[in-house]
């Protein structure tokens, strides 16, 4: 299975090491319309008047249903046939940035957090993010692997929801993608301790500056030895659609044992 990079931050999905996506067969066989939901207010007037009460804040969808007869057999076919349509839609004027996932972990007391991160790659393995090993995330997924992720792709009524364990990229993996960043985003990897508390604002744009001087443009950066990648390897994988009515379509694998996938379908 051919893996998956997202360009950064350009939103269709990319060949291993490269920027052009790569199709699978899998993807290309059960093409769907890209679909958006009719918004209708429940009170007169724009949205910005009913900031006071989010409960007037109401969407009704016209999306068509989603039918385990349409499934892909596993589920990152299923994923890579939604990705390709979320990366349409975003080439519209749709959706911005459809590789956003918001990640959420939690700490060994259970205490959970979450936060938007670009998916950088995907494959039948699971799901791939980068970020710095000493951030909060990271601390999290050290002590507890256990994570989900959730695309919003709310403009076309859908979302997925994953969980799953989080392992650690190895390192040439890493250094290959690192490679693959823009020069800006390779000394900003260095330049931020994330997830730190700093003095001010002057103090990140000063120790950037320092590594910009150090490694100008077309100079190879090293790859930081406190930034990595997680594989997000999925345990489940839930395609929601709107539908009408709040009657909507929640299709979820679950990993067998075997290493199968079942397909159950919740209520919504």
């Amino acid at each position: 299975m051919t893996d998956r990079f997202p360009d950064e931050p350009a939103p269709e999905p990319a060949a291993e090491h490269g920027p052009e996506a790569a199709a699978r067969p899998s993807a290309e066989s059960a093409e769907e319309p890209v679909l958006e939901p009719i918004v209708e207010h429940a009170a007169e007037g724009p949205l910005e008047d009913m900031a006071d009460n989010p409960a007037e804040m109401r969407a009704h969808y016209r999306a068509e249903g989603l039918d385990e007869s349409s499934l892909a057999a596993h589920p990152m076919d299923q994923f890579a046939r939604w990705f390709k349509q979320a990366a349409q839609a975003a080439v519209q004027g749709m959706i911005y940035e459809p590789n956003a996932m918001v990640v959420s972990t939690a700490d060994a007391d259970g205490r959970p957090s979450s936060r938007t991160v670009l998916l950088k790659q995907y494959d039948e393995q699971g799901f791939v993010f980068y970020t710095n090993y000493d951030s909060r995330k990271a601390q999290d997924l050290a002590v507890n692997p256990y994570v989900s992720l959730l695309f919003p792709w709310h403009p076309m009524a859908r979302q997925v929801i994953v969980t799953g364990t989080a392992r650690r990229t190895g390192r040439d993996e890493t250094a290959a993608y690192f490679r693959t960043r823009p020069h800006g985003s390779q000394l900003g990897a260095w330049a931020s301790e994330q997830s730190s508390v700093i003095y001010s604002r002057a103090e990140l744009d000063a120790a950037y500056a320092e590594l910009s001087a150090r490694y100008p443009e077309g100079s190879q950066v090293p790859v930081p030895p406190h930034w990595g990648g997680f594989r997000i390897a999925p345990q489940t994988v839930e395609f929601w659609q709107g539908r009408a009515n709040r009657l909507h379509d929640r299709l979820r694998y679950v990993a067998e044992p075997n290493g199968t996938w079942r397909v159950e379908r919740l209520s919504p």
